[in-house]
């Protein structure tokens, strides 16, 4: 005798919820009927990595709401995220957690998914931090540079160009051990803490190997600017640091890692600069954009980096975000062996001005670029603060 789909067992039911791997199917099972919404967990905890979701910028300044562009339905989801205002900076997103600066020292971590929320040590209990004093208006914030010269930066400043990366080792709710890695622009440092800790401390040895960091096998990866890499273990009382000299790959302007499988990728980004002034009496804004990317695989018995012709199915996510690979034949609407890439230098680069931020879809076979779709649409073209993010849609 046939039984009506309504009326399954709950366990059952939680059953076909964890052969699921999309989070948005996921959400449309629980929304199936009240059976199999009060069968099938609010948040789920066995989905592999997400399609990341491009949170773009605010359309109105006083609004809540962020939008976020999700490629495989062609949709904006609509979140209420007053955290992440417009006068707020985030400055990485990891594992699906955004974080979050203003003008004061606290440093946020928010998932936007489930709005979980905890705070990492301040910013002024990095080493480099002298002190701070709200009192000292315009120059809260005192520091140290690495040949040992004070300086001062404004809350402002502080916001928008101590930190330019903050990378997760794991999501703070799966794992209660998690670890954080903050790139400092002022010095070039990296910076870590542990879940509990009360301050950052510096990874020594570490200085100018601050391209990009990525978490991978149990350590943190950091790469410089001619692609040599330094191993950092920092699971223990003190960091351990090892590092993987290859060749000097030189030529590129900006270098990512990325973790796909078994393989460390090294990502060569190329920028070609121009000046632009929307009117004739306007100081020009000197404008950046990506020319070409090239890919390397590293050669873990040869210490060398190998050239990648072709990624396969495998699309890479990068900018601002933890790099991310993924399978394109598992998200509808991703398209494998293409770079999809977002801005995350021109706030310096542009001084203050607004622009059009660098951002698309890179092709390896014929090295041509395609926007995203979301910006094809006249509304979206001309792009405001923040510059777009990739957010994984991840609810834990």
């Amino acid at each position: 005798m046939a039984v009506e789909w309504s009326q399954l067992p709950p366990e059952l039911v939680e059953t076909i919820s964890k052969s699921l791997k999309n989070y948005i199917d996921y959400l449309n099972c629980r929304a199936t009927c009240r059976n199999w919404r009060s069968s099938i967990p609010q948040t789920p905890s066995h989905l592999p990595p997400q399609l990341p979701w491009l949170m773009v910028p605010q359309s109105q300044h006083n609004s809540s709401r962020r939008a976020f562009f999700n490629l495989s339905t062609n949709k904006f989801h609509f979140l209420n995220l007053p955290e992440a205002s417009h006068s707020n900076r985030h400055c990485g997103s990891s594992h699906g957690w955004l974080t979050i600066l203003d003008e004061t020292p606290t440093v946020l971590l928010l998932n936007p998914i489930s709005r979980a929320n905890l705070y990492l040590p301040s910013l002024s209990t990095f080493p480099n931090v002298i002190s701070f004093n709200y009192s000292d208006i315009g120059r809260e914030y005192a520091l140290r540079n690495a040949l040992g010269d004070r300086f001062t930066f404004s809350l402002r400043q502080m916001r928008d160009s101590f930190i330019k990366k903050l990378v997760l080792s794991s999501s703070p709710l799966r794992d209660s051990n998690f670890m954080a890695v903050a790139i400092l622009n002022p010095t070039g440092d990296l910076a870590y803490c542990k879940n509990g800790d009360q301050y950052w401390s510096i990874i020594e040895s570490t200085r100018s190997f601050c391209e990009d960091v990525i978490y991978m096998n149990g350590s943190f990866f950091a790469v410089n600017k001619v692609g040599q890499i330094a191993v950092c273990d920092v699971s223990c009382d003190i960091a351990k640091v090892s590092f993987i000299e290859t060749p000097k790959q030189i030529g590129g302007d900006m270098q990512y890692l990325v973790n796909s499988g078994d393989d460390l990728l090294l990502v060569t980004k190329y920028l070609d600069d121009y000046f632009e002034s929307e009117l004739p009496d306007l100081h020009p804004n000197l404008i950046y954009r990506t020319t070409r990317f090239e890919v390397f695989r590293l050669d873990c018995e040869e210490i060398q980096w190998v050239r990648v012709r072709s990624l396969g199915d495998k699309t890479l996510f990068i900018g601002e975000n933890a790099s991310l690979a993924l399978s394109s034949m598992d998200f509808p609407g991703c398209v494998g062996n293409c770079i999809y890439f977002t801005d995350d230098y021109s706030v310096a680069n542009y001084n203050g001005h607004f622009g059009e931020y660098d951002l698309g879809i890179f092709k390896l076979w014929d090295e041509s670029f395609e926007p995203f779709p979301c910006y094809l649409q006249a509304s979206h073209s001309r792009l405001q603060w923040p510059p777009p993010l990739w957010v994984s849609p991840n609810p834990c």
